[in-house]
């Protein structure tokens, strides 16, 4: 029997609140999950592991919601279509498919090159102020010295 979990205890091990998994389902980017006869949503090892992977995508990444949508149907279909692969019979079917493959992983490493640099331009800007502020501390501790 597969490990069924109540909406508190995915809570608790994400560190999601109930309304956020809720909306997640809502949204469709968690699938929603079986119900108890009395209507209890009873998620799996699975849509905990999906969430987990939504809150990386989200605080490292920096994902919006609509880039999760985007990253998230990006991965289950790359999981799909590595099955695909797998399941090819022929040298040209094969190569057809990892052709595809390669696009679509082309395309999501574009997608986080242009978060990175956006990432480095926040960072070098906020140097550059930290900088500002060194100096500018600097020189007042200088002046009140001459006083």
């Amino acid at each position: 029997m597969m490990l069924q979990f109540k909406i508190e205890d995915v809570a608790r091990e994400t560190g999601l609140t109930k309304r956020t998994i809720r909306y997640y389902e809502e949204i469709g980017i968690l699938a929603a999950p079986q119900r108890s006869e009395g209507g209890v949503r009873l998620y799996t090892r699975e849509h905990i592991d999906r969430l987990k992977r939504i809150i990386d995508a989200k605080d490292v990444l920096g994902f919006s919601l609509q880039d999760l949508q985007r990253y998230l149907s990006f991965s289950d279909e790359l999981s799909e279509r590595r099955q695909s692969y797998k399941d090819a019979l022929d040298r040209e079917d094969r190569t057809r498919r990892l052709l595809e493959l390669e696009r679509m992983l082309s395309e999501q490493l574009e997608l986080l090159e242009r978060k990175a640099q956006k990432i480095m331009e926040v960072r070098s800007e906020l140097e550059s102020l930290h900088d500002r502020v060194t100096k500018g501390l600097a020189r007042l501790a200088s002046e009140a010295e001459q006083e």
